[in-house]
């Protein structure tokens, strides 16, 4: 048996559901092997063909999307009329409330979302992609290796005219500052911490702040071209800013803070969202 295999196929960006830490956003990469017979091109199958259908059947059934633990004891979903609710009870009693179209939310047959239920679920969703002399997928699924402080949040941004838009997806990511041209990985290592596990949301989308079982929780709403979005979870995991939370906006936030509480240097934000792509903030601070 002949096998072709393509690294790095796509990255998908998503936000999902945590028996312990509640929402999370996080980028997985998406290797994948497949072996069988050679069709009449001599291939098991033309990577143009993987990389343009294979890559968008991915895409479209994980991708920027909440993935949801759909047998985990704390979670009741909901579905009527093409929306979609989900109440999640995390183990630390902690609540998220999200609201949205049915194609924001994809849910799995697991009780926790992991790399491997991943793996599982891509190699049944390609089954009708493949051709028949494809006989063996091997997909692998795993986070960018990262040396130093990462962050992981979760967003959505309500003007974008694609996926975006969803209230709740997100991204796993590395964040580099430097500081008078030096880098500095103690203040990497803090801004990484403050945004572990983060929602970072626009202050004009917060509709309510309200308590529950002695928690403060924050409930985000607004509408967008896919329709009404709302989101509700525990104030202490959520970051508020003044514009859109695109990655733009979140390398500038963060050299003017910088700029502002360490004043007399020049601060250079390289901020990540996801893999291999992101934006830089820059912001000189008078003496």
């Amino acid at each position: 048996m002949t096998r072709l295999f393509v690294n790095r196929l796509t990255v998908i960006d998503f936000s999902y559901l945590h028996p312990d830490r509640g929402l999370l956003g996080e980028s997985w990469l998406v290797d994948l092997e497949l072996g069988g017979g050679l069709d009449p091109q001599g291939m098991v199958l033309d990577f143009g063909r993987i990389k343009r259908q294979v890559k968008q059947a991915t895409d479209q059934r994980f991708d920027h999307k909440l993935l949801v633990p759909d047998t985990f004891a704390g979670l009741r979903m909901t579905v009527e009329s093409g929306r979609c609710e989900l109440r999640f009870l995390d183990r630390r009693g902690r609540r998220v409330i999200h609201r949205s179209p049915l194609d924001a939310v994809c849910p799995l047959p697991v009780s926790e979302i992991t790399p491997e239920s991943l793996e599982q679920a891509i190699t049944q969703a390609l089954g009708s992609e493949l051709p028949d002399n494809v006989e063996q997928v091997a997909v692998h699924v795993y986070p960018e290796p990262i040396e130093g402080a990462c962050y992981q949040y979760s967003h959505g941004l309500k003007h974008h005219d694609g996926n975006c838009q969803r209230i709740a997806h997100g991204h796993r990511s590395r964040l580099e500052i430097q500081v008078d041209g030096i880098r500095s990985p103690a203040l990497e290592a803090r801004w990484c911490k403050q945004w572990r596990d983060i929602y970072i949301g626009s202050r004009e989308d917060l509709q309510e702040e309200l308590e529950r079982d002695g928690t403060r929780y924050w409930r985000f709403c607004y509408k967008a071209a896919q329709g009404a979005f709302e989101l509700e979870l525990p104030a202490q995991a959520c970051y508020l800013i003044d514009s859109d939370s695109t990655v733009e906006n979140l390398a500038q936030h963060i050299a003017e803070r910088l700029a502002r509480e360490h004043p007399g240097h020049a601060y250079r934000v390289r901020a990540f969202e996801g893999v291999d792509k992101g934006a830089v903030g820059i912001c000189a601070s008078p003496s």
